[in-house]
């Protein structure tokens, strides 16, 4: 295959931490077009490479934005709310790191007020910043809560995550509606089964 550009080159030097500009990644995605035997100058192709990198932007945006700032702003006049606040079936779609193939489902974050609410639609935000990068199903949940952990210092916080992954279901092994879920507990959610089970059962 020709190719004006060696894929070598492509790489960041860690030390020096260059940053690929559009073009070269757009003339990576026309190498992987001639490496699946394609014509990447034929008519219906010349304009994907740029396409690819303009839906990449959108895939992985989230390594552009910091979670914990979406939860600064929060709001004490809670007349004494003393229970636990829980954002159900938020959709989501990532991608995963092994394969770059979509994990789609959905996620049910809930946390234990010490004190101070936040937006709900932060809570969504924040699982947006996190799903908007190569992820594992694992690792997601866990950066979930402990964002929520350290920025809203809550008596405890609860993450649950049901998930089809396209890595097991359009490539390998095939298989069609398998889900995958993981949750995670800290504080009073780990410590109060009774609150957990009450947690899982909103959640499902």
């Amino acid at each position: 295959m020709n190719s004006s550009i060696n894929a070598s080159s492509l790489i960041i030097d860690k030390q020096e931490k260059r940053t690929i500009t559009q073009e070269e990644a757009e003339q990576a995605i026309k190498i992987l077009i001639e490496y699946i035997g394609e014509d990447p100058n034929r008519e219906g192709l010349m304009e994907t490479p740029k396409r690819v990198i303009k839906s990449f932007n959108e895939f992985y945006a989230g390594y552009n934005q910091d979670p914990k700032k979406l939860l600064e702003k929060t709001f004490e006049d809670i007349e004494g709310y003393d229970d636990i606040v829980i954002l159900k079936n938020i959709n989501f779609e990532s991608h995963c790191e092994h394969h770059m193939v979509p994990i789609i489902g959905r996620a049910t974050i809930g946390y234990y007020p010490n004190k101070r609410v936040v937006g709900i639609s932060k809570l969504a935000r924040v699982l947006d910043v996190f799903a908007k990068r190569l992820q594992t199903q694992e690792t997601m949940t866990a950066q979930i809560l402990n964002c929520i952990d350290s920025a809203l210092l809550p008596k405890g916080t609860a993450v649950f995550i049901d998930a089809e992954h396209h890595c097991m279901s359009t490539r390998g092994v095939l298989k069609n509606d398998v889900t995958m879920t993981t949750n995670q507990f800290s504080g009073c959610f780990l410590e109060d089964i009774n609150l957990q089970d009450r947690f899982l059962k909103m959640a499902n």
